[in-house]
């Protein structure tokens, strides 16, 4: 991986997280945060304080931080501000000026001038514009950021719906600029959006930056016919709970258990406790709803069961280091005999991984596009 980033006129060391990830190839900026920064410095040499959205592993922030300005950056993302943090420290960047919100936080109302890497969810990016024309001043600068080929009709609508009079730049390094403006004034957007779960009486709320936000994604619907039933287990783990559509329907088959919804996006995990909430608000006491890099820190040999519908992909990068993470960290949590219960695409081979790393895997059931696994922790593999 590299690691040495020639931003404007510094040379900092980036690390992208988490810091084991096996896919050497993928480094922590790319060209449109080189753009952004260019594109400041020619054009608002006189700015004093940032708003900057999306800055997945901190270049931004550690580039304008060193620059001595003010800098609040916002994420979605738990892991993005772990590596933000760690960046700062290993540059050895002052961070007096330096703050973090998670996305669903009140924006700050008193910026120079707003950075937005747009993100890979057009909904997403739909909320956070609404939220920005909350608090802009008329007249503030919001600058977009992203891959040529990602910004698309839809996000220059986007940005002038919610902003302002929009456009964009020329292409260099295969990055693009979005250009706003904001024009005052509050242009609402419709968040959380709400829908009945078939076959229950449930009703799910979604949060803008969630996995299959309008409705329910064909792979948990086929998992829902896997899921456990048992009032033998104690503590079941819904990994990477997006929603929290598998916990919810896990505890109304496991009445005695206590699930833990984790997940490294806060949306996704406001959203789980949302849904408990409305639909089991009997049971809320039995459920945690935690933020985290999959299961870093839990309790060793703490779990019976993890239920997992692993990504493979982080941001707009295909990479399969997370699964591997999260069965790796869930072989660690669970008790002897405990169980890894997962739902994957078929192509990703996730049968051979769990073999090896395991010393067994069951095919509990497969369709043209899915597989649902189960592996148990013996003390043969430990």
């Amino acid at each position: 991986m590299t690691t040495q980033a020639t931003l404007g006129d510094n040379t900092f060391t980036l690390e992208r997280f988490p810091l084991d990830q096996k896919n050497r190839s993928l480094q922590a900026w790319d060209s449109a945060d080189e753009y952004l920064i260019d594109y400041v410095n020619e054009h608002y040499p006189d700015c004093r304080s940032l708003l900057i959205l999306n800055d997945s592993f901190g270049a931004l922030s550690c580039y304008f931080s060193k620059q001595q300005l003010t800098v609040c950056s916002v994420n979605d993302s738990y892991i993005s501000h772990q590596a933000a943090a760690y960046n700062l420290a290993q540059n050895k960047i002052a961070t007096t000026a330096f703050s973090q919100l998670d996305s669903l936080s009140a924006l700050p109302e008193q910026v120079d001038l707003v950075l937005v890497k747009v993100p890979r969810t057009l909904a997403f990016l739909q909320y956070q514009l609404s939220e920005l024309s909350e608090v802009l001043a008329p007249g503030t600068p919001v600058i977009g950021a992203a891959k040529t080929k990602d910004v698309h009709n839809s996000t220059i609508k986007a940005f002038e719906d919610f902003i302002g009079e929009t456009k964009t730049s020329l292409a260099v390094k295969k990055s693009r600029l979005i250009i706003s403006q904001a024009a005052g004034g509050y242009k609402g957007a419709d968040f959380p959006v709400s829908w009945p779960l078939e076959g229950t009486d449930f009703t799910i709320s979604n949060h803008a930056n969630v996995f299959s936000r309008d409705s329910l994604d064909i792979g948990a619907r086929f998992f829902f016919n896997y899921l456990p039933q048992t009032n033998k287990a104690k503590n079941i783990i819904d990994l990477g709970c997006g929603n929290g559509v598998v916990g919810l329907m896990t505890l109304a088959r496991c009445p005695n258990a206590h699930i833990s919804f984790v997940d490294e996006s806060y949306m996704a995990v406001e959203s789980a406790r949302l849904n408990i909430e409305l639909n089991m608000e009997d049971k809320f006491e039995q459920c945690t709803f935690i933020e985290n890099d999959c299961l870093t820190d839990f309790e060793r040999e703490s779990t019976d069961i993890v239920l997992c519908n692993p990504p493979f992909h982080q941001a707009q990068a295909v990479t399969d280091h997370i699964a591997w993470q999260m069965f790796k960290q869930a072989k660690d949590t669970l008790k002897e005999g405990g169980e890894l219960r997962i739902i994957g695409n078929r192509h990703l081979d996730y049968h051979d991984k769990l073999n090896r790393m395991f010393g067994n895997c069951t095919l509990l059931g497969s369709n043209k596009k899915f597989v649902v696994l189960s592996a148990t922790k013996n003390s043969g593999t430990l």
